[in-house]
């Protein structure tokens, strides 16, 4: 059995991480929309995103991912653990919590698809339509360069959307789907990839991108290297 310690430092965990995970969800949707806006309506922005209103995507942005993870923290300590409390994962996951228990755990597993769909999912359609709606205004344009400027602009985040997105998914699906087809590797794999790789990467994509970051690293790369000449 879980000691009492030991389960509630997993509990907290996974509130963090999941936290967390729905908070970066809903800040690429609102990356969306900030380019939806910077393409769509130019001339607008700075009236459209305020202060006031991105204090309020960031107010809500925080408020739904704590709505929507504090009830599983208590859909797992009603579960009666009474196997092996070694977890065959690098750290603590709602559903893998689960399968230790000897309690039945479908409201669990419908709860965290349902939890997946209802805020990584819809910002996921919502994403979508941004971007629909982007590159219609982008084809519109006259000028080649002016399309090809509005399309980079873009191109970082949908490279992130993408690192961060598809393991995530995947996870969720083959946990709950997957069943002992997908062997157990995968799953610790899949897990690792959508905690670390897009919080890694970030930095170099957007670095990459952004023309004064890229060109401030060369400089610094420049200075280190003639320091061991």
């Amino acid at each position: 059995m879980f000691e009492p310690h030991l389960l509630e430092g997993c509990l907290t965990q996974i509130f963090f991480i999941h936290f967390l995970f729905v908070a970066d969800s809903a800040v690429l949707l609102a990356m969306a929309f900030d380019r939806y806006v910077a393409i769509c309506s130019p001339l607008r922005y700075t009236t459209i995103l305020t202060r006031q209103v991105m204090g309020k995507i960031a107010a809500a942005t925080l408020t739904r991912s704590f709505i929507i993870m504090f009830p599983s923290i208590f859909l797992l300590k009603r579960l009666h653990y009474c196997r092996i409390n070694v977890i065959e994962h690098t750290f603590c996951e709602h559903m893998g919590i689960a399968r230790l228990s000897c309690s039945d755990i479908s409201i669990n597993v419908w709860y965290g698809l349902a939890a997946a769909l209802l805020s990584t999912g819809l910002d996921i359609i919502l994403i979508a339509v941004s971007y629909a709606h982007i590159l219609r205004a982008v084809f519109r344009l006259s000028s080649q360069e002016a399309r090809s400027k509005a399309l980079s602009t873009c191109g970082s985040h949908v490279c992130v959307i993408l690192l961060f997105y598809i393991p995530a998914l995947f996870s969720v699906f083959a946990y709950r789907f997957g069943g002992k087809r997908i062997p157990r590797y995968v799953h610790i794999l899949l897990a690792n990839l959508y905690v670390v790789i897009p919080p890694m990467l970030n930095p170099v994509i957007y670095g990459v991108r952004t023309k004064q970051i890229l060109e401030g690293a060369k400089q610094m790369i420049a200075d280190i290297t003639k320091e061991f000449k």
